[in-house]
């Protein structure tokens, strides 16, 4: 009876919609279960034939820290997604060497603590002379904190922004802000193992003229969606392009619509995404049965 512990956060438990049917599944099919917070120090990681990260959603405020953690699991038992995957997609940098390896992606420009402000802010307008609105996000963040979109006239309120986040040590992503989202929305497909499972469309996250969330995360609109076979393609596209061998035993890639329609990834979550089973009949069922079979698996090996 493999044991595997689902791990999460003291302040994401009330709000994590996921936890309890993975957990039913799991148990239906056999497994031992424990919901274990990644910071309670009195959790001993050994004893778990399987760790799955599900929603520490505070480790972006304790990241370092989180990483050490995420380390010294993965030397004690079998965590998911591994060790290596969770170092490379908690930072956006990822976004740019997926741009490299030939995804479309939702133009993305990089500023590092040491970047001079305004030149760089010069190069993001001249390379986006379209751009009415843009996103200033931080490098390594979740939830849409710190996350606020601006009009591109208003130079103060965005170099402020940028300027907070820079001199507090964080890189900063600036993106055009792509207006299709406001009716499209973003559609997040979900695979397991590489396999496509599910998809739903999330509404708009960024409100005109608001300002960044003070929650954990920003509120959702969640719909179930059929997504369209060209989103299907750059999912599966983005996954062969991962820099690791073998895909991640879960997966969720988040995409907008560009200007002329095409689809363009904005996140690819591997480390603690939301999987929305309630809005994919039979998905916890499939994801339980996927991490039974790396159960099966390390015991073989």
């Amino acid at each position: 009876m493999p044991h595997i512990a689902l791990v999460t956060v003291h302040a994401a438990r009330a709000t994590d919609a996921d936890l309890a049917p993975l957990q039913a599944a799991l148990l239906d099919a056999g497994a031992q279960v424990a919901i274990v917070d990644w910071d309670d120090a009195a959790v001993d990681w050994a004893v778990f034939d399987l760790v799955v990260l599900r929603s520490c959603w505070d480790y972006t405020e304790r990241y370092v820290e989180f990483l050490i953690w995420a380390e010294r699991v993965s030397h004690l038992t079998r965590l998911l997604n591994d060790f290596e995957i969770v170092r490379w997609n908690t930072d956006k940098h990822y976004l740019g060497e997926l741009d490299r390896a030939g995804i479309a992606i939702v133009p993305s420009h990089f500023m590092e603590p040491e970047s001079d402000l305004m030149a760089a802010l010069q190069g993001f307008f001249d390379a986006h002379g379209e751009c009415a609105e843009l996103v200033v996000k931080p490098a390594i963040g979740a939830g849409s904190r710190d996350t606020q979109r601006h009009p591109r006239h208003d130079i103060d309120a965005i170099s402020a922004h940028v300027e907070r986040l820079l001199r507090a040590g964080r890189s900063v992503l600036l993106q055009p802000y792509l207006d299709r989202v406001d009716d499209a929305g973003e559609t997040a497909l979900i695979h397991f193992d590489g396999a496509f499972s599910h998809a739903i469309r999330k509404g708009p996250l960024l409100r005109k003229d608001a300002g960044p969330t003070a929650e954990l995360y920003a509120p959702e609109q969640i719909d179930t969606r059929e997504p369209g076979a060209d989103e299907r393609a750059l999912a599966a596209k983005v996954l062969a392009a991962l820099p690791f061998a073998g895909m991640p035993a879960y997966a969720r890639v988040d995409l907008i619509r560009g200007a002329d329609g095409s689809p363009l990834l904005l996140e690819l979550e591997l480390t603690e995404p939301s999987l929305f089973f309630a809005h994919g009949p039979g998905s916890a069922q499939r994801f339980a049965a996927s991490l039974l079979a790396h159960c099966a698996q390390d015991a073989r090996d």
